[in-house]
């Protein structure tokens, strides 16, 4: 008997990793059996937040890449291409932070999108705040 693997696919841009990153994506890898994570390119980062990551798109999914949990990290170019990406890495669950509630429904077509809590008090915004208010 053959036991078919599910496969769970998110995304995030995840600079200056932190722990509310790592839980996240923790929590993502559990709902399946391979995590595959789709990290915003810094062209996409500009594009969405007029301002660059402070690490750049190799650093974070180089990061990423090395935990044991995630299976493969790509880059994520466009956001118009989420459904190609869910296709291409035939994805059975998205999972996104529930601040993103509802705006990825449309993909239940073709997979489970599940939205988790963020972990409380932790963002990379809080982080540079933080820092900005300690120097």
């Amino acid at each position: 008997m053959i036991l078919e693997r599910k496969r769970v696919l998110t995304f995030g841009t995840f600079d200056l990793f932190h722990f509310g990153h790592l839980k996240l994506l923790e929590r993502a890898s559990r709902l399946g059996d391979e995590l595959f994570v789709g990290i915003s390119s810094d062209a996409l980062n500009f594009s969405k937040k007029a301002r660059n990551p402070i690490m750049n798109e190799i650093e974070r999914a180089h990061i990423v890449a090395s935990l044991k949990f995630v299976n493969s990290v790509f880059l994520e170019e466009s956001l118009e291409l989420k459904r190609e990406y869910l296709l291409r890495y035939e994805a059975d669950i998205l999972v996104m932070g529930d601040d993103w509630a509802g705006k990825f429904d449309d993909f239940r077509d073709i997979c489970q999108v599940v939205y988790l809590p963020r972990t409380q008090n932790i963002s990379t915004s809080e982080l540079l705040q933080r820092i900005k208010n300690d120097f």
